[in-house]
């Protein structure tokens, strides 16, 4: 039976294979997609012997595999020069192991509608998720952007690597007024320690957008519910992702028709 998994590093709160198991069951197809705990120093193996099983249609990668996975895989679409991370591989016609990024397209979806043309925006991290959201942000031509960081420098870095005017901070530093503020980091994560922002200087028409989506309402969303902003939550970019990937994996849409009932499995 051919199959497609997740990696990463923690694993055990990924989603993914109950989104990816419901579709399969939603069209009646005969695969299976699966977690795997995949550490750093055991990924070159994993990608070693998954190019060995005729079976394996590719995977979807989690923290902390998303840059370290360009090197071993094949970079037909030059991801390395433009998100410079991977979240997903797959097996190409010819054999061979192609990473690229349903990321930024997940991360898009589910805020198509708004005008963030000129738009100042904020974004926490400056991981291989937050490459992914700049990237968007980038072909979305907001504003300024203004990135908190652990490491400025790095946040600053990144930044340009994208073409983005704005400025890098440190993660206590105060929010600029925004139209978007979007949590790449896992902050906030069941496990993690907390991401501790004042809201306060965010207009009333703000998005608040967090990819984590274990917990789902994270302390950064209640917040932001708090003061009746509008919200987006990991859940929404991850099935978007997701379905990318699905169509990759398996040659088929999903049933996005069925995405209510989905999201009720998914926070039962």
């Amino acid at each position: 039976m051919s199959y497609a998994e997740v990696i990463g590093d923690p694993i055990k709160h990924s989603k993914s294979p109950l989104i990816h198991a419901f579709w399969l069951d939603a069209l009646g197809l005969d695969a299976s997609y699966r977690a795997t705990h995949v550490m750093p120093d055991g990924l070159a193996g994993f990608f070693e012997e998954r190019r060995a099983d005729p079976d394996w249609r590719g995977c979807n990668i989690t923290l902390p595999h998303k840059q370290a996975a360009l090197d071993l895989v094949e970079d037909r679409g030059d991801v390395r020069g433009t998100i410079g991370a991977i979240n997903t591989v797959f097996r190409a016609e010819d054999g061979a192991l192609v990473g690229t990024n349903t990321d930024a397209g997940g991360f898009f979806a589910p805020i198509a509608d708004l005008d963030l043309a000129d738009a100042p925006v904020v974004v926490i991290g400056a991981g291989g998720a937050a490459r992914a959201v700049l990237f968007a942000l980038a072909t979305m031509r907001v504003g300024r952007v203004t990135l908190l960081n652990r490491s400025p420098l790095k946040g600053a870095a990144l930044l340009a690597s994208f073409g983005l005017k704005g400025d890098a901070l440190s993660l206590d530093a105060a929010l600029p007024p925004a139209a978007l503020l979007v949590n790449t980091s896992p902050l906030g994560m069941t496990g993690q320690p907390p991401l501790a922002l004042d809201l306060a200087p965010l207009p009333e028409k703000a998005v608040v957008y967090d990819i984590v989506y274990a917990p789902l309402e994270t302390g950064l969303l209640a917040d932001a519910h708090a003061r009746g902003l509008d919200t987006v939550d990991g859940l929404e970019m991850l099935v978007a992702q997701a379905a990318l990937a699905f169509e990759i994996f398996f040659g088929a849409e999903p049933p996005r028709a069925r995405d209510d009932e989905l999201r009720a499995l998914l926070t039962s």
